[in-house]
């Protein structure tokens, strides 16, 4: 088909055909006998010409562009048509030129269809587009981008105008859209008419957007809104430039405000809740020369019916608290925002001052109030931190985490409250819940409240998931090193009530040498499932964790491993799992990560789990649980006889011993008291620090040495019933301490598999070892058991004694 376009020289249009860049020249234009790539119809022409292929629009566009002069002549006001008719069906961009004095500015209008402004790298999606610049003496300001069906209904401009309207080739339009009102000064850039009628949310961007406003520029957005309706600003994107004079600010009239214009900072929070028709304004600065930088802003405009609600009030006292912050903000913050395109919740500290997020600190009172037509939207999250850099002030200080009545009095639902406990590397942490105690949640072991804590022990060297915990369970206490975080989080409506008697309680306190200690007293036939921290990830290497188990005396504990190994190899060092009852001479088991570890047992007393990790390989981890039962102790008869038997043993033995020593003192001499003060009794060592020692008072001297007092180590072990009598060696039995169990130092282990190790000599005596004798040597070649499966060797048979008195100094 063949195309005549005839352009009048009165309407100074120019039509353009060119080819799309990139695309291949198998598609030409022909006219009459000539053949080309590109076409330029000027005014006054007559042109008639064909294309070389059934699909032009593939490979060419169109721009028509007409010059109005607005200075010199008449301004065509009205309508602006599309001009000329019979264009080929191309892709095409209608440009107008209008020339106008910086004197009169340009009025555009939008009746037909409002625009809407795009941001960067956006498209319409009716791919029709509108482009606004204005042109001051030789300089162009992007006034922006536009699609249609949107709110902007007119446009001013000082000076030129250069509109352009792009169309798809598809799509067939009788009238650009606009029309050219009147001319007018406006004395600033331009002047932005958007009008709202319905609950909506709008953006807009500064001229030159994402590049930078004008220099000691001003322009204003008017918005037109409905007496019944309430609208909101929010600076979404902004940037400042380097100011030399003045200040870049923003500049409000709201009908009826006491103080027009109201100025505010980009950074500060916006006007809200506006009632009524009100304007903007941004206004530039002078910019520095050699570092102008860049003035830009992306905002928008939330317009929604006033809520029934918006004047009552709700009282947030936060006088008496420190180092606290309260926000209150929609679900999902901050990573999920609901965008603005429908009615937001909003959040206002004073009647004007409203956002999405409002953040509250502690040692003032707020007086807040919601608009928002759905409150189960909104959410609570606070948080509050409780330091201490000296123990000798905070070591008798008893904090409560317990969640502050001005945040479970507002009707929102709080979401998480935050404690970060911080103290220096010698200073621990204790969290106690003495009426409630707490439950570890673990899938043999869920919690069923409507809250829950979290903790987080976080040191220089590593960052220790404690667990999750519920009220409710056996633990009572939880020490642990350095910073802690505890995150209390709600789950469902019931907290508020369920949360009344909250008795979490927390100290400083002193060091600790193990990473974390559990206290746990188990309730009566009830099994307790325990894990040790960092349950996904594994235990730190080289990090130590210990439970107490509290047993009354009229209850046993019975303990059990979920797993019958730790499930680790260790590349430095080795895993223990150490286990031991708080009683005299209790034993102590000890496994390591290459053992099995414990079967089943019943402990009769409070007793200690110590679980110490190695260095493992890569992709081993150490995840260790257990579980503690707890019941009352029964009598039976079996046990009634082995106590009858035991007894009548220990009468016969005591029987046999008497007729001994009867029949020794007929047939011996009498006993003679033997004292040699020319032996040496001391054991090598410094000279003592104390100047009068045992050999000066003569406390060792005896006058008698009785059988019993020779022999009587020897009747102790058979179960005898003598009793020795004083400066008898007597193999410790003392209580063990408060202190868990910890396994040998790495220097002192054997490997059980037959590696040799240099064998350790006898430990140094210290200044309170001079007083030590030797009254009995083991046999030579007998070996003794060292309780941790590692024998002596033979030929170590002097065995150095101390008074019963020393041993008091040396349990730790």
């Amino acid at each position: 088909a063949s195309f005549t376009i005839s352009l009048h020289k009165a309407d100074n249009t120019t039509v353009m055909i060119k080819l799309k860049p990139g695309l291949s020249s198998s598609c030409r234009i022909r006219m009459k006998y000539v053949i080309m790539s590109e076409l330029k119809i000027k005014p006054g022409e007559n042109v008639t010409f064909i294309f070389t292929c059934s699909t032009p629009e593939k490979y060419f566009f169109m721009e028509i562009q007409k010059n109005i002069d607005c200075v010199s002549g008449p301004c065509p006001f009205g309508d602006v048509r599309l001009y000329p008719p019979g264009l080929p069906r191309l892709n095409r961009t209608y440009i107008w030129d209008v020339k106008a004095s910086t004197k009169s500015g340009l009025e555009l209008r939008f009746s037909t269809s409002r625009l809407r402004q795009m941001e960067p790298g956006e498209t319409c999606p009716d791919s029709v587009s509108y482009n606004i610049s204005s042109c001051i003496d030789k300089a162009t300001v992007n006034i922006g981008t536009f699609c249609r069906n949107g709110s902007v209904s007119r446009v001013k401009l000082l000076g030129g105008v250069v509109m352009s309207l792009q169309l798809p080739w598809h799509l067939a339009l009788s009238t650009s859209g606009f029309n050219i009102a009147n001319r007018t000064s406006i004395k600033r850039l331009c002047i932005i008419e958007s009008i709202l009628k319905e609950e909506s949310s709008i953006t807009l961007m500064s001229p030159n957007y994402p590049l930078g406003f004008p220099e000691d520029e001003l322009m204003t957005w008017q918005f037109v809104i409905p007496p019944s309706m309430r609208a909101s600003v929010f600076f979404h994107n902004y940037s400042l430039s380097n100011c030399e004079r003045k200040e870049e600010r923003v500049e409000y009239y709201i009908p009826g405000s006491p103080s027009n214009p109201e100025v505010f900072k980009l950074s500060d929070s916006q006007p809200a809740n506006i009632a009524g028709s009100f304007n903007m304004s941004l206004q530039g600065c002078d910019q520095d020369a050699q570092n102008p930088g860049i003035l830009r802003l992306l905002f928008k405009v939330v317009l929604q019916h006033p809520q029934v609600d918006e004047n009552v009030t709700h009282l947030v006292d936060l006088s008496k608290e420190k180092n606290m912050t309260v926000t209150i903000h929609l679900e999902g913050w901050p990573s999920n925002i609901p965008l603005m395109s429908e009615p937001i919740c909003l959040i206002c500290k004073d009647p004007r001052t409203c956002d999405r997020v409002l953040t509250l600190t502690s040692g003032a009172v707020y007086r807040i109030s919601f608009l928002c037509k759905d409150l189960s939207r909104l959410r609570v999250t606070a948080e509050k931190v409780i330091g201490c850099m000296d123990i000798r002030w905070c070591q008798r200080k008893i904090y409560s985490l317990s969640v502050p009545k001005a945040i479970t009095r507002l009707p929102i639902r709080l979401h998480k409250f935050i404690w970060k406990l911080l103290a220096t590397d010698m200073i621990n942490v204790e969290i106690t819940s003495p009426s409630l105690k707490l439950q570890q949640h673990i899938p043999e072991q869920r919690c069923n409240t409507s809250y829950s804590y979290s903790i987080v022990s976080a040191t220089p060297e590593t960052e220790l998931d404690v667990g999750v915990f519920c009220p409710g369970g056996s633990i009572e206490k939880i020490q642990m090193r350095n910073n802690i975080t505890i995150s209390l989080k709600t789950f469902g409506k019931g907290f508020i009530n369920e949360s009344i008697p909250q008795d979490l309680k927390m100290s400083f306190v002193p060091h600790i040498k193990d990473e974390c200690i559990f206290t746990v007293s188990p309730n009566p036939k009830a099994k307790v499932y325990l894990q040790a921290p960092n349950w996904h990830s594994g235990l730190p290497p080289s990090v130590s964790i210990s439970w107490f188990i509290i047993v009354p005396s009229k209850q046993t504990a019975r303990l059990g491993f979920s797993k019958d190994r730790m499930g680790i190899t260790c590349d430095t060092g080795r895993a223990y799992i150490n286990i031991k009852e708080e009683t005299l001479g209790a034993e102590e088991i000890v496994r390591r990560e290459d053992e099995l570890l414990p079967q089943p047992r019943d402990m009769h007393h409070s007793f200690w789990v110590n679980v110490s990790n190695c260095r493992p390989v890569d992709k081993t981890k150490l995840s260790l649980q257990f579980w503690v039962t707890s019941i009352d102790k029964q009598t039976d008869l079996g046990i009634i006889l082995a106590v009858v038997a035991g007894a009548g043993v220990l009468t016969v033995i005591g029987l046999a011993v008497c007729c001994v020593k009867k029949k020794k003192k007929k047939t011996q001499n009498p006993m003679v008291g033997v004292y040699n003060a020319n032996v040496n009794t001391q054991m090598p060592g410094k000279k003592g620090l104390f100047r009068k020692g045992r050999q000066n008072n003569e406390s060792h001297v005896y006058a008698v040495i009785d059988d019993a007092v020779v022999y009587g180590h020897l009747l102790k072990e058979s179960n005898g019933s003598v009793a020795p009598e004083v400066d008898v060696y007597r193999p410790f039995d003392g209580r063990v301490g408060s202190l868990p169990p910890s396994p040998p130092p790495f220097s002192f282990r054997k490997d059980i598999k037959g590696s040799s190790n240099t064998e350790e000599g006898p430990l140094p005596l210290t200044d309170t070892d001079q007083d030590t004798y030797t009254f009995a040597h083991q046999k030579s070649g007998q070996s003794e058991d060292s309780g941790d499966g590692n024998k002596k060797e033979k030929g170590d048979t002097s065995v150095p004694l101390m008074e019963n008195k020393d041993w008091d100094g040396l349990v730790e």
